[in-house]
């Protein structure tokens, strides 16, 4: 079962997972636009009551749970200046409580798998400061801490609990970040410049950390870093 998964990284992981031989349930706001054999169903995840009420219908559909993707998540730039706390409240409540509803409402079932886990998807911007990027920090720094404290509650439940931390991804919110920009080639050029590979990350690179990690009976408490080596690496500047 895969939150926010019509687009971008969890589209790409829903799309993986498919072809490694799973059944995948998509919870989406739009959920009219996924097509077979995922399974759509539409879910907000601002709303606890519309949450376990999806999570029953994929659950019932499935057949069973063995694997959450708490993947659904918003963007937002500015300083801390920038935002007003309306907005704070609204990120958080996705980002953050959002990956909290999901996983109450799932985690019954993942006890009952014997081999049930849960991929939360947070980000480089948990760990490395980025400028224009507080509110959003905020949120991916409460999901890197939420995981460490999931994987501890859960473990001798037999439910693992991992999560993922992607550099600049080329997914839909960065596009529309790019055409917003008063000079998007300049821009696209300066977040590739910022990973020491020199390119975005791939919403499919991205996936196969998730599936990779998300399948591995040996992993919980793990953040993986799938950022072309923005978090570890201090490269000098080129002569």
């Amino acid at each position: 079962m895969i939150t926010g998964g019509s687009s971008g990284i969890g589209a790409a992981t829903a799309r993986l997972l498919v072809e490694r031989g799973a059944r995948v349930a998509v919870l989406d706001r739009d959920a009219e636009g996924i097509e077979p054999p995922l399974i759509g169903v539409r879910a907000d995840v601002t709303d606890d009551a519309a949450v376990r009420a999806a999570v029953a219908e994929a659950v019932e559909r499935l057949g069973g749970l063995d694997l959450l993707v708490n993947n659904a998540g918003i963007g937002a730039q500015g300083t801390v200046e920038d935002n007003d706390d309306d907005e704070w409240r609204r990120v958080f409540d996705v980002n953050v409580f959002g990956m909290a509803r999901v996983a109450r409402a799932a985690l019954p079932h993942l006890r009952e798998s014997g081999r049930g886990a849960i991929f939360n998807t947070s980000s480089v911007a948990a760990t490395a400061g980025l400028p224009q990027r507080a509110l959003y920090s905020a949120t991916k720094g409460a999901i890197l801490s939420l995981t460490l404290a999931m994987a501890a509650d859960h473990v001798r439940e037999g439910v693992r609990v991992n999560c993922v931390c992607p550099g600049t991804a080329d997914t839909p919110w960065i596009q529309n970040l790019l055409a917003r920009a008063d000079d998007p080639e300049a821009e696209r050029a300066a977040l590739e410049a910022r990973q020491p590979l020199g390119r975005m990350i791939s919403a499919e690179e991205v996936a196969e950390a998730i599936v990779h990690l998300g399948t591995s009976a040996a992993t919980t408490g793990t953040a993986l870093h799938v950022d072309g080596g923005m978090q570890g690496l201090r490269l000098r500047p080129r002569p």
